[in-house]
């Protein structure tokens, strides 16, 4: 079969994959507040969906709110991305850390909208809501008097936060009575350049604008397993500059560079993309599930192996690996 035919193929196995995950409750990691994209797509859209009349699965906004539309349930997915991510004070790269304001700056700009870098500040965005009661999944909540604090509300009296120095991003019960909730993206206004995330935060190719080769397949896989496809193509970047023949001195093959053994672990010709590009995918995401959802040692993971993150408690101490996160990570930022 054709690398073409090939691709064709993982590219109607993710669209099975995306429907599905519309009919079905999304995978729980074992947080509370998570929601699937059922609670927000109604009977009319998914039939839309299905018979091919409707915006596409990244497109496809709540029932009746507008293609493109950004919403708050939105912001609650894409931050459920970021859990375990560890607490850095003035952090606002997920890879080295967040601090409370960082990771609501770093969700809500996914979605289209600028929030001013600190809690104080965002806490003057958007319109007042004026109770807990009235308050929707995706508002900010504010903590102090002055602002010291800020979260994502995603129901039931509970927000994901990135707390304090030693803790990790996470879902937690409220700290009490928020000083302020601000609703800033009202659900169904649209907002220039919003995303909507799948239920693991992978993005389609439309959706990235990919400019790479085999930006199909990557956005393919990464629908598929709930991996960013823009870390798949940074992975390829790093491994093999793209270039599908590539053997390392080490024996690494192929597009994403697997080793045999890796690679007849997971079933695939490393030498084939489309194939690569699919058991690389499903590695990554059996690390992310691993380690909590930390990009930087899924990476190290798959450069250094997971036992070598484990023993070491995180990113290996080698020059390699520590250089290939920084390199990927840096990969990545540029083409989302």
């Amino acid at each position: 079969m054709s690398d073409g035919a090939v691709s064709g193929m993982i590219a109607v196995q993710a669209r099975i994959a995306s429907l599905q995950s519309l009919v079905a409750p999304a995978p729980s990691r074992g947080t509370a507040g998570a929601t699937g994209l059922t609670d927000t797509l109604g009977f009319a859209d998914l039939l839309a969906l299905v018979s091919g009349q409707g915006a596409s699965v990244n497109e496809a906004g709540p029932s009746g709110a507008a293609p493109g539309a950004a919403t708050g349930d939105q912001a609650v997915r894409l931050a459920h991305q970021y859990l375990g991510v560890p607490y850095r004070w003035g952090g606002s790269d997920p890879s080295s850390g967040l601090d409370c304001s960082g990771l609501t700056s770093l969700v809500f700009e996914q979605l289209g909208i600028d929030l001013p870098r600190v809690s104080a500040d965002q806490a003057k965005v958007g319109a007042e809501v004026a109770s807990i009661a009235d308050a929707k999944p995706g508002d900010l909540v504010f903590f102090g008097s002055p602002v010291h604090h800020v979260g994502i509300y995603i129901g039931d009296g509970k927000m994901i936060n990135a707390p304090h120095r030693g803790e990790v991003v996470k879902v937690q019960k409220l700290w009490g009575t928020p000083t302020h909730i601000r609703r800033v993206l009202p659900d169904g206004v649209p907002a220039a350049g919003a995303l909507q995330a799948t239920p693991a935060g992978a993005r389609s190719a439309g959706a990235t604008g990919l400019d790479v080769p085999y930006g199909e397949l990557f956005a393919a896989a990464g629908t598929q397993y709930g991996v960013d496809p823009a870390l798949l193509a940074a992975v390829a970047k790093a491994e093999s500059g793209f270039d599908k023949s590539a053997v390392s001195r080490a024996g690494a093959r192929g597009l994403m560079q697997l080793m045999p053994g890796t690679a007849r672990e997971l079933g695939v010709d490393p030498m084939r993309p489309a194939e690569a590009v699919d058991g690389a995918a499903r590695l990554l995401s059996r690390h992310l599930h691993s380690f909590g959802g930390r990009m930087d040692l899924a990476l190290a993971a798959y450069n250094a192996g997971p036992g070598a993150v484990r023993k070491f408690g995180g990113v290996p101490p080698y020059a390699e690996t520590r250089n290939y996160v920084e390199r990927v990570t840096r990969y990545w930022g540029e083409l989302r």
